[in-house]
Formats: C-alpha cells, sequence, structure tokens
C-alpha cells in the first residue's frame, strides 16, 4: 500500500483554507480577550487598595475597640488604619519571621504580643532587623520600652501559611500567619491574640534608644496592568490584520500567477510556424549550375 500524503493548507479549497485562517484570528482574539479582561481586572483590585492606603494611612488614631470590637474581625476597609494601644510589651514571647526582604536581603521581621490594658493581646510587627555577620540569624535585636507604653500602628490582616509548607527554626516563623503565632506563643498570650489583624507599628511612647528599622510605606505605583490590558486588545487586533494580509497576499499571488499563464497562451498563439530549412547541399548544386550557363 502506498503511504497516505498529508493534506496541506495549499491543497483545501480556497474558501476553506480562508475559513481557518479566519477561525484562527478569532480563537486568538478570543484568548486576548480574556487575557485583557483579565488585566483589568487586576488593575481594579489595584487601585482599591490604593485608595483605600490614601484613605487610611494617615488617618486619625482610634482605640483598638473601635476599630475591631471584642468578638468582631478587621474589615476590609479598615486596613491600614491607625490605632492607639496602651498596655505592655510581652517581651519574652518574642518572635522573628524570617526571609523578609527589606534593605537588599533576607531580613527579619520582630514580632512581640503587646497586651492592652482591656485584656486583649495585639501583635505588633515593630520593624526589620539584617542578618548577622557571620550568621544567618540577627547579630542583636533591639528590644522593646518596658513598663506601659502607648503604642500607634496600623493595622494589617494575618497572612496564610506558605504555600511550599516551610517551616522555622524555634524563635522564628515563616510568615506572620496569627494562627501559628498564636500556637508557639503561651497559653495566657496565645489564647488571648487577636487572630484578625495584627499591628505595624508607628510610634512607641516612651521611645526606645535603639529600634528596628522601620517598614517601608506601601508603594503607590498602580503597576503595568493597565497598559498590558491594552496592549492584549491591540494584539488581537493584530491577528486579525495579519489574517487578511495573509488573504490579501495570497489572492495578489494567485492573479499574479493566471496573468503570467495568460501571456504565455497568447504569446504561443502569436508565433508563426518556420518555414521547411532548405538543404544546404541544394543550394550549392543550383549555384554550380547557374555558373556552368545552365
Amino acid at each position: 500500500m502506498s503511504p497516505q500524503r498529508g493534506v496541506s493548507m495549499q491543497s483545501l479549497p480556497r474558501a476553506g483554507r480562508w475559513a481557518i485562517y479566519i477561525a484562527l484570528a478569532v480563537v486568538f482574539a478570543v484568548a486576548c480577550a480574556f487575557l485583557s479582561n483579565w488585566q483589568f481586572s487586576r488593575n481594579e483590585e489595584r487601585a482599591a487598595q490604593l485608595a483605600l492606603v490614601d484613605r487610611n494611612y494617615d488617618a486619625e488614631p482610634v482605640p483598638l475597640a473601635e476599630a475591631i470590637p471584642s468578638g468582631e474581625e478587621l474589615e476590609r476597609q479598615d486596613e491600614w488604619l491607625p490605632v492607639r494601644l496602651t498596655g505592655r510589651y510581652v517581651t519574652e514571647e518574642q518572635l522573628l519571621v524570617r526571609n523578609r526582604p527589606h534593605g537588599g536581603t533576607a531580613a527579619f521581621e520582630v514580632l512581640v504580643p503587646f497586651h492592652l490594658d482591656d485584656g486583649r493581646v495585639l501583635l505588633i510587627d515593630r520593624g526589620w532587623v539584617p542578618p548577622g555577620q557571620d550568621q544567618p540569624e540577627p547579630d542583636a535585636v533591639p528590644a522593646p520600652p518596658g513598663g506601659d507604653v502607648t503604642v500607634i500602628a496600623r493595622l494589617r490582616p494575618g497572612e496564610p501559611l506558605p504555600s511550599s509548607g516551610r517551616s522555622a527554626p524555634e524563635g522564628q516563623v515563616p510568615t506572620i500567619n496569627l494562627a501559628l503565632v498564636a500556637e508557639t506563643m503561651g497559653p495566657d498570650v496565645g489564647e488571648a491574640l487577636e487572630l484578625s489583624a495584627y499591628g505595624v507599628l508607628v510610634s512607641e511612647d516612651p521611645a526606645p534608644a535603639t529600634a528596628p528599622h522601620a517598614l517601608e510605606s506601601p508603594s503607590e505605583d498602580p503597576g503595568p496592568h493597565l497598559s498590558y490590558a491594552i496592549q492584549w486588545i491591540l494584539f488581537a487586533v493584530m491577528g486579525f490584520i495579519f489574517i487578511g494580509y495573509v488573504i490579501r497576499t495570497e489572492r495578489r499571488h494567485r492573479r499574479e500567477e493566471a496573468e503570467e499563464d495568460a501571456a504565455q497562451d497568447s504569446g504561443a498563439a502569436a508565433v508563426p510556424a518556420s518555414r521547411p530549412r532548405r538543404d544546404r547541399d541544394a543550394e550549392d548544386e543550383d549555384a554550380i549550375l547557374d555558373a556552368a550557363g545552365r
């Protein structure tokens, strides 16, 4: 049996081939529309985040009971809201959260539970410290002020557990997951710890002699999502333009081939049939007879 030949695009009828081209352009445009819509959604989310930061970041501090009433959780619209806390740091329950990107290195953030006068406990992120000179752990961690302290902190929701399942040595946590933090602490502190939010330190009164580096303000960059969304729309349009170019080019080639075939046919008909060529010997004999006076 002879092997079957593969069907190429050029062997298909012209209408069928063009239909395939257009179908490919439509599928590509649908994919681009999906990706563009996804980028528009991400841009809206980023715009909402920036608006939330702009509204809450520099607001007047409120008591924790007003921001998070007892028995309730932090509302999404109250993220970054400053709260005023009075109480004491539970310094013996201090933790470090590792692998935080600060100062161009994998730094540590310092977490210390703060026991409020009303009995509630809020975890405070006091800032970051660099790794040590000769070991991964910090050379020194500035201690929080002792005794009664007034703290201003901005509320943030807790972080999820790492998807990689990574852990951390004793005295450290891999992420600011509040349930995980509560498990590492003694029952008196862990059971009272607020699990819907923690505080990012703004100020302490009295201020300590030394303190960790303050965390950076949230970025105000809206991100590239809007430009990416517009690019995907342009890609979809370019797909149809490209298919149109392919079809137009194919039509031009076919027209040129038809004109060449017609020109060859008309040229062949215009060339006259060549007359038979006289024999050279016969011509020589005639010349000899004429010279002999025939």
